[in-house]
């Protein structure tokens, strides 16, 4: 079928439903649609459609459901469209219609369901509508309409729900809305709308969730709303209210969310907001409001957010507050003071704790420590991991020292401890705050070592200034001047080779962050889906990681023992393998040795191994002499770099094709060092006979000089699956022609040269890879045009 809307054939002029929703068409509704006399239904959505609406649509006059949202419409909406006396649904929602609504839909009235939002219809929405007696729905938000809202809406008594919002609207509500007793939607917000909230919207006693935020309503909430028993949703903020907050909001015994902020009301914080035993959020921030945080609001057993900052409120923060399961508690910016509660917000769900800039003395309570969750969504609910989370204790009086069991806040986002009067050292836990991205420590009295993680490394001068002596490896401070050079080399040990616990061990090069939770996050507990690989020692899952990075991560087989492979015996040449910069070397950015799992992670390369790529037809086709040849010599470069460019030296031992992968300019990139050894002059590695038959014993014999070029010149029947010249010599091929063809027996002769017997006449790896870097450089456009 065409993707292009075609006419509508003159066959069909019995047709009664028309459903052609969700297939790409492009190009325009075509006018014959009006010759279609006995449709019913017309479902034309979420296509490609342009151009405008035809005015032969005026002709379908048995017409009752037409659908034509999700498209790119343009122009206006045809007059015509006031002949369809039965059309009891009309969605134009989501295209680009413009121009001004059309005075005929009033003469629709067995309209149910008017939705036009998300167009870019202007001028004012017309009188003429409050001809529906049977409308229920009328969306007309995110558009351009503008003037006032017109007394003849509050004729739709049978109206549900309205959704006037984020258009230009001007003037005042009007108070006839109250007539609107079905309402259960009212939707203004984000317009101009001025003057006062009318007490009429009292009246709407079926009224579930009523936004008015973000226009310029002005003077005091109405007494009246307190009688909307059925309200879950207040959004008055934004605005310029003003006066008290009505006591009577205390009687809205459903309501869940309340948002008063961002006004000018005055005086006290009613209690009777105690009695709204289903309030999960309470945001009264930045208004003018004083006295004390009422006890009451400690009865609120389903509240999760509690901002009350920017305001004028004293006194102490209530306890009964703090032992609310809270997700969020803001207070600063207030005049609040004494002692912070013993405990605070137990259960350890709190993510935002913001009370900076109040007169709070004394220490900082100490179970803070026991947020183990603090500042992040558990594993399970990942889908929300994009939160921000923060602890801000900045500018109060707290004193004593820094408490250690911060440093247990390892999710922890953003941490602002400034203009206190502690003192001391950042503890040395805060290695552990991988998460942390902004931290804030300036105007205390610290002295001492700041850990080196990335939120340390990121700051400014400014957050560290006015203390008695901090400094380390960063831009912001001098250097750290320790005689005892012991220590030092330990405390930069620290940095890249970490002993957490009996449990966990860790070697990072990775942006200095532990990304162990992350891995188990996007594999889903290393789950099969994730699989790419399966190997003799582990499987290799891909992992994407919550900053969007792609990593590889081989997770190691239990032994016979059922007991993890201990990592920590390999750790001095792990440290050494995390160091190796090499184009043609798959970077090794870490590993994990924990009870549960041990891994390497690995650079991720998308084209996968050469035997994954051979063991398929179709691939192996593309991959013809120039890529292989690109491959053998990028891998005489990569081995050359470890024998002969490493202090000291490092051999592979199992140079296969499944331990070579391929990037996206298919240069050959050697993998998986999870078995190699760091070799010394007087290493027992020189007489260990390790490794794959066929690798190490010339290497022994002769000092590692060409495990890889050996490797071609092995025989299938001798290593099985470990050979790469065989693989590569592939009979599939056409055979190679013109420069190619020079360059695939300068390889054949190269490896020819290690049948020899004697060891001493093998050329070495360095002068294997300078006699195939002479090759010309093959580009990805010469693949792409002459071979591919």
């Amino acid at each position: 079928m065409s993707n292009h809307f075609m006419p509508v054939s003159g066959q069909l002029s019995n047709l009664q439903f028309l459903y052609l929703s969700h297939n790409s068409f492009k190009g325009c509704i075509p006018v014959e649609l009006g010759n279609l006399s006995k449709v019913s239904e017309v479902a034309i959505f979420g296509n490609l459609l342009t151009g405008p609406i035809p005015d032969s649509i005026g002709n379908l006059t048995r017409i009752m459901w037409l659908t034509l949202y999700g498209n790119q419409l343009s122009g206006s909406i045809p007059s015509s469209f006031g002949n369809l006396q039965n059309l009891t649904t009309v969605y134009l929602y989501e295209n680009q219609l413009s121009g001004s609504i059309p005075l005929e839909f009033g003469n629709l009235k067995s309209l149910m369901d008017l939705e036009l939002s998300r167009n870019n219809f202007t001028g004012p929405i017309p009188s003429s509508l409050g001809n529906l007696q049977n409308l229920t729905t009328l969306y007309l938000y995110e558009n351009q309409l503008s003037g006032s809202i017109p007394l003849e809406l509050g004729n739709l008594k049978s109206l549900v729900k309205l959704a006037l919002s984020t258009n230009n609207f001007t003037g005042l509500i009007p108070p006839s809305l109250g007539n609107l007793q079905n309402l259960t939607t009212l939707y203004l917000y984000e317009n101009q709308l001025s003057a006062s909230i009318p007490l009429e919207i009292g009246n709407l006693k079926s009224l579930m969730d009523l936004e008015l935020s973000a226009n310029h309503f002005i003077g005091p909430i109405p007494p009246s709303l307190g009688n909307l028993q059925n309200l879950t949703t207040l959004y008055l903020h934004t605005n310029q209210l003003s006066g008290s907050i009505p006591l009577e909001l205390g009687n809205l015994k459903s309501l869940m969310d309340l948002q008063l902020s961002r006004n000018n009301f005055t005086g006290l914080i009613p209690p009777s907001l105690g009695n709204l035993q289903n309030l999960t959020t309470l945001y009264l921030y930045e208004n003018q409001l004083s006295g004390s945080i009422p006890l009451e609001l400690g009865n609120l057993k389903s509240l999760t957010r509690l901002a009350l900052l920017r305001n004028n409120l004293t006194g102490p923060l209530p306890q009964e507050i703090t032992k609310l399961k809270l997700l969020e508690l803001s207070v600063s910016s207030n005049n609040l003071s004494g002692r912070l509660p013993k405990l605070l917000c137990p259960g350890g769900v709190l993510q935002i704790f913001i009370v900076s800039s109040n007169n709070f003395s004394g220490p900082i309570p100490k179970n803070l420590k026991n947020y183990k969750n603090f500042g992040i969504i558990p594993s399970e609910l990942s889908n929300l991991i994009s939160l921000q989370e923060v602890l801000d204790l900045s500018q109060n009086m707290f004193d004593g020292q820094i408490l250690s069991g911060l440093g247990m806040l390892k999710y922890l986002e953003k941490l602002n401890l400034s203009h206190n009067m502690l003192s001391g050292s950042i503890p040395h836990s805060f290695e552990g705050m991988t998460a942390l991205t902004s931290i804030d420590v300036s105007y205390i009295d610290l002295e001492g070592r700041v850990p080196e993680t990335k939120a340390f490394k990121d700051a400014l001068r400014e957050q560290f200034e006015h203390n008695k002596g901090l400094c380390g490896n960063i831009t912001a401070l001098q250097k750290c001047d320790f005689s005892n050079k012991k220590r030092k080399k330990r405390d930069n040990e620290v940095q890249t080779i970490e002993f957490i616990n009996d449990d966990l061990f860790r070697i990072w090069d990775f942006d200095g962050n532990n990304v162990y939770e992350d891995i188990i996050v996007a594999t889903e507990g290393f789950n099969d889906k994730h699989c790419i690989g399966v190997g003799g020692f582990g499987s290799v899952y891909k992992a994407v990681l919550s900053t969007g990075q792609v990593v590889a991560v081989k997770k190691f087989y239990s032994r016979e023992d059922d007991e993890q492979i201990d990592l920590r015996s390999f750790s001095a040449e792990i440290h050494a393998l995390t160091q190796l910069r090499h184009r043609n070397i798959v970077k090794l950015y870490g590993i994990c040795s924990h009870a549960r799992h041990s891994f390497l992670i690995y650079e991720y390369l998308e084209r996968g191994s050469i035997v994954m790529l051979l063991s398929n037809e179709e691939e192996a086709a593309r991959l013809d002499w120039i890529k292989r040849i690109n491959i053998i010599r990028s891998v005489a470069s990569a081995l050359s770099h470890m024998h002969h460019g490493c202090t000291p030296p490092l051999i592979h031992r199992d140079i296969s094709s499944k331990n070579i992968l391929l990037n996206s300019e298919y240069d050959g990139c050697v993998a998986n060092f999870g078995i190699a050894r760091v070799l010394n002059s007087n290493s027992s590695n020189w007489t260990t006979p390790a490794g794959t038959f066929g690798y190490l014993a010339p290497v022994i014999m002769r000092g590692h000089p060409g495990e890889f070029i050996t490797s071609l010149a092995t025989s299938s029947s001798a290593v099985g699956d470990n050979v790469l010249l065989v693989d590569m010599l592939d009979k599939r091929l056409p055979p190679p022609v013109a420069d190619i063809l020079k360059e695939v027996v300068t390889v054949a002769k190269l490896a020819l040269a290690y049948l020899k017997t004697s060891l001493e006449s093998w050329p070495t790896m360095y002068s294997v890879s300078q006699e195939l870097s002479s090759f010309d450089v093959i580009t990805v456009g010469k693949l792409l045009s002459e071979y591919v």
